[in-house]
């Protein structure tokens, strides 16, 4: 697999691995000289880096992919509705209003007006 193929969060959890056993004194799997182990202070981080980018660490990471499915989508069936249904229905609608529902009053100004006075008075009782 090529680096490109991985994640960073792959890379990463590869990475803490391999630095780990390095870390715990296993084997290096790529020979490196003493020169280049000073240059990356014996990093095991680092260290597992160099040996991922040449492509010779033994850990694989296994992908889950979905499961296939076979078939076909079935189309939903649009139901039709005239525009007399339509009409119907908004009258019934309509009507259970009517049945229901209070007549309200609109408003005036002088109601308004008396409500407030209203509210006035009660303020100045206590």
């Amino acid at each position: 697999m090529k680096i490109e193929d991985f994640s960073k969060y792959e890379m990463a959890r590869v990475l803490g691995a391999r630095a780990l056993q390095i870390a715990m004194n296993a084997p290096l799997l790529i020979k490196i000289t003493k020169e280049d182990l000073e240059s990356l202070r014996y990093d095991p981080i680092k260290i597992a880096e160099v040996e991922f980018r040449s492509g010779i660490l033994p850990i694989s990471v296994k992908k889950p992919f979905p499961e296939k499915r076979e078939g076909e989508l079935k189309k939903p069936q649009e139901q039709k509705i005239s525009d007399e249904n339509i009409e119907a229905k908004e009258s019934e609608e309509e009507e259970e209003i009517v049945k229901e529902g209070e007549i309200m009053a609109l408003a005036t100004p002088d109601d308004e007006i008396e409500e407030v006075a209203g509210g006035e008075e009660a303020g100045e009782e206590e």
